[in-house]
């Protein structure tokens, strides 16, 4: 196993980009090549910094306030009374947590979401709130590795969805 997979397998696959990257992966190569610290991950907090000192060698370092702060586990939860549908929070969520239509009010599947926050910077209404799941859990207390094991998957089979959505999208424009 290369030591990009052992660092992204004990990442907890929010896909949150607070690390600077777009994605775990990315941040897990980076810090694989010696690019980057390892202290970049609120998500994982204290444990995950620990969890990649192990795995790389390297000395434990506090959590860069850069990136955020170790906090209890979020999950996302839309006000349907505002929603629009304008589906911008849809098109950002990496999991494919938020559903809903053009025009047509958005919720948020709860046990699907990683609390990744990039839906509410681009609602237009502020219709999206956080919601404390975890208690006083943070960092890899609040992310049991089954929840961090499904992220991924469904990471995962977003992004296949995507490349299979262009695909068809370069051939219907091929045709023109």
């Amino acid at each position: 196993m290369t030591l990009a997979i052992q660092i992204l397998a004990a990442l907890p696959q929010t896909q949150c980009t607070r690390c600077g990257y777009p994605d775990c992966a990315g941040y897990a190569v980076a810090i694989a090549a010696g690019d980057t610290q390892i202290n970049q991950c609120p998500p994982g907090g204290a444990e995950g910094v620990a969890r990649l000192a192990k795995i790389t060698g390297k000395a434990i370092l506090p959590l860069n306030p850069k990136n955020g702060l170790e906090t209890p586990r979020f999950v996302a939860w839309i006000d349907e009374d505002w929603c629009i549908g304008c589906t911008l929070c849809i098109k950002v969520c990496p999991v494919d947590a938020i559903i809903g239509g053009n025009k047509k009010m958005h919720t948020v599947i709860e046990s699907d979401c990683t609390g990744c926050e990039l839906c509410i910077p681009v609602c237009p209404l502020d219709c999206i709130q956080l919601e404390n799941v975890s208690g006083t859990k943070t960092g890899w207390d609040a992310w049991p590795e089954a929840l961090s094991d499904k992220a991924l998957q469904a990471y995962d089979a977003r992004k296949v969805r995507l490349e299979r959505l262009a695909g068809i999208e370069t051939a219907r424009l091929d045709q023109l």
